[in-house]
């Protein structure tokens, strides 16, 4: 049974996958350069998350308007660990701060945010462990897209037909087609102020 939060992702000694569902007008462009250009936009925040079926649920699986293709945006490991370093939760936790004010001042000037949300089932049920979102403000996008981005996938083939299966009541055939997601250890610093699980 998966903590209550825990880091779940498919990585490899060097990188790490995290998803994003984007309009085919950010992601085509994207695809052909393999890292984000115009008119992704470098001057709001955007958000990467490992969890596959987090991103299913919301997107509904590729079906939102302006999320219809689902990216598998594989980036290093130092990049990802850089960006958990660099973290703030975006509420305030009693576990990993001193106080309210302590935390307000290091939201107020995080590079990067940190929520933890409901992980969800193949159909989409809320399940009693938690996924982890990162988001990456302008101050740290450019890092993300020159830097930290290994290769950008097309998964909207695959998120399809894992979704008609689904719709067609398939689930084990669907089950099969997911991206493989194991726990993904960090160091006792980031653990104790992003409150992850031993």
């Amino acid at each position: 049974m998966p903590q209550q939060r825990e880091i779940r992702a498919d990585f490899d000694r060097e990188t790490i996958v995290v998803y994003q569902a984007y309009s085919p007008q950010i992601a085509e462009p994207a695809l052909d350069a393999q890292r984000f250009v115009p008119p992704f936009s470098f001057q709001r925040m955007t958000w990467i998350k490992p969890s596959f079926l987090w991103l299913m649920h919301r997107s509904n699986w590729g079906q939102k308007s302006g999320q219809e293709r689902v990216l598998a945006v594989r980036i290093t490991r130092s990049g990802w660990e850089e960006a958990l370093a660099a973290g703030v939760l975006t509420s305030f936790a009693p576990g990993a701060f001193t106080s309210h004010a302590d935390w307000s001042e290091k939201f107020t000037n995080a590079r990067v945010h940190v929520q933890w949300d409901p992980e969800r089932s193949l159909r989409g049920a809320g399940l009693p462990c938690s996924s982890i979102q990162v988001g990456l403000s302008r101050h740290v996008i450019r890092t993300f897209v020159e830097d930290w981005i290994v290769g950008i996938e097309d998964y909207t083939p695959r998120v399809r037909k894992i979704y008609d299966f689904l719709q067609s009541g398939r689930a084990d055939r669907a089950k099969r087609l997911l991206p493989p997601e194991r726990v993904y250890s960090v160091s006792d610093e980031v653990r104790r102020r992003l409150l992850i699980d031993e």
